[in-house]
């Protein structure tokens, strides 16, 4: 029997990748976008297979109505991915409250309530999966995306847990973490105003080096837009992934995605390895 996929953020990149991909397996895709007359060409080139529907994830009452109506229409959603998403550049110092809490509307408080929305329906089936679409940022970060990243681990952390809540309930949660893909990633990304030049308060200087240097990075992946991750193939594999008898929690994707991933661990372990003495001589005296 055919699935039934939720997909948000459908209009570009991962979103289009997975709707084009399950509508290959002969699935049917609810494809979700803030401007769903974006994703008309996917409705005409797939009739009765992909329809469209105008959702902001950001507006956190919007999920239940939506997931709502799926089910009223096709009796159950199969799978859930919650992709929507945008890049963001600046330092901690720099970036405004505005600015972060936008990010955690979209990365994080939408996610998660589309995930409550949808938990119902599959906790009664006793099947379903919840894609979360991460990044290798939601492993390790670096100057300039302590925002970003920031909404990526607590993802991470969320889907971590929810992973023991429902496995038991038949329920997959599949975290994936891209490293760098040709995507629209890098061309929607928003960016916090450098600090300005003050020399009794040192400004954007200080960061030059660090947050500068991340800043020039992506500016450059902008213009030459050639990413060495294809997404139809990430989208494949993620289908694989969710089939599979052995899902993982997550899943970097990318020769870059999965050497920061892995880089990220070795380094988390040997620091805590220098410490581990000190660490464990924490304890009251006997």
């Amino acid at each position: 029997m055919s699935k039934v996929w939720l997909i948000t953020g459908a209009n570009s990149g991962f979103g289009r990748a997975f709707t084009t991909a399950a509508v290959a397996a002969g699935d049917v895709v609810v494809a979700t976008a803030r401007r769903p007359e974006a994703l008309a060409d996917l409705v005409e080139a797939h009739p009765g297979r992909v329809e469209a529907q105008r959702l902001d994830v950001t507006d956190t009452a919007a999920p239940a109505a939506v997931v709502a109506d799926v089910v009223a229409r096709h009796g159950r959603i199969d799978v859930l991915v919650n992709n929507a998403g945008r890049g963001h550049v600046g330092a901690a110092e720099e970036t405004t409250e505005a600015e972060l809490r936008d990010l955690f509307d979209l990365h994080f408080f939408g996610p998660a309530a589309l995930v409550r929305a949808v938990l119902p329906h599959m906790r009664e089936r006793r099947s379903g999966a919840i894609v979360q679409m991460s990044s290798m940022g939601g492993q390790m970060s670096f100057a300039g995306v302590s925002a970003y990243s920031g909404t990526k681990f607590a993802l991470e952390g969320f889907s971590e847990a929810l992973r023991d809540e429902v496995a038991p309930l038949g329920i997959k949660v599949l975290v994936v973490e891209p490293g760098a893909f040709r995507t629209n990633f890098m061309g929607n990304l928003s960016a916090s105003a450098p600090l300005p030049e003050n020399p009794e308060h040192s400004g954007s200087s200080d960061y030059a080096a660090t947050v500068g240097a991340t800043r020039t990075m992506m500016e450059e992946h902008t213009r030459a837009a050639a990413e060495p991750g294809d997404p139809a193939k990430a989208a494949a594999t993620v289908i694989a992934a969710l089939a599979s008898d052995a899902t993982p929690l997550r899943l970097p994707l990318g020769d870059d995605g999965v050497d920061a991933v892995v880089g990220h661990l070795d380094a988390v372990r040997e620091e805590v390895a220098a410490w581990e003495k000190v660490s464990r001589a924490t304890a009251f005296d006997a």
